[in-house]
């Protein structure tokens, strides 16, 4: 039985979409990240030595990382319904499956990551020191080029209904989750509208919130 090892609040809720996309049979078993650190529970790592989530196990085979997990169920289960079928298009699916990851998750993780060290606990006379450090990487690194990127998407998204063009396709459950967390750390309607609007607009399918149904609570949607 194909099953997804599912984590609260991560990438593993772009793949649970796609699988009530598919409308296939599978099975999910829900995991909940420690309320103090966030991370993920032990006993993930049984199912994936990295103990990461996204991760499916079907038969024999486990596979994580959420672009190869996408690939298997569309190709496996889905008889590649969403790659595109014409080479500019496809090519466009491929390149936002690999920079959703590569290019624009580094800057909201390094935003989350100097956000939390600025609150963290800790000694009152480290205290000044750490925020300093944290807003001088925000200030002069993090936020410029998140902002960069953010704006590129937006402009890509002014011109497309969808990522690869006119139909739904791979790339657009993979850039799900950055575009959802990217909308709870500074992107918003004002500045963002045509962004805002795409994530508003997968949020109202029909599988996206059968998807939720089977989750539980998404802190991004």
């Amino acid at each position: 039985m194909l099953t997804l090892h599912h984590l609260n609040n991560s990438r593993s809720q772009r793949v649970l979409w796609l699988l009530e996309e598919l409308e296939i049979d599978y099975q999910i078993t829900l995991y909940e990240r420690d309320p103090h650190t966030l991370l993920a529970p032990a006993s993930l790592k049984a199912i994936h030595p990295l103990g990461k989530s996204p991760v499916i196990t079907d038969g024999d085979l486990s596979l994580a990382e959420s672009a190869v997990i996408l690939e298997y169920l569309n190709d496996v289960y889905g008889q590649r319904r969403f790659w595109p079928e014409d080479s500019p298009s496809l090519w466009q699916c491929q390149y936002w499956l690999h920079y959703a990851e590569g290019s624009l998750m580094p800057f909201l993780l390094m935003t989350l990551v100097f956000q939390r060290i600025k609150t963290a606990p800790m000694p009152f006379f480290v205290r000044p020191v750490a925020r300093g450090i944290a807003n001088k990487a925000l200030d002069s690194f993090v936020s410029p080029n998140l902002s960069s990127h953010l704006d590129y998407v937006e402009r890509h998204l002014s011109k497309n209904e969808w990522f690869a063009g006119d139909q739904m396709s791979l790339a657009d459950f993979q850039m799900s989750f950055p575009l959802e967390a990217a909308l709870q750390r500074g992107a918003s309607a004002e500045s963002h509208p045509h962004l805002a609007a795409w994530v508003a607009r997968i949020h109202q399918r029909d599988a996206y919130q059968r998807a939720l149904t089977k989750s539980g609570p998404y802190a991004y949607a």
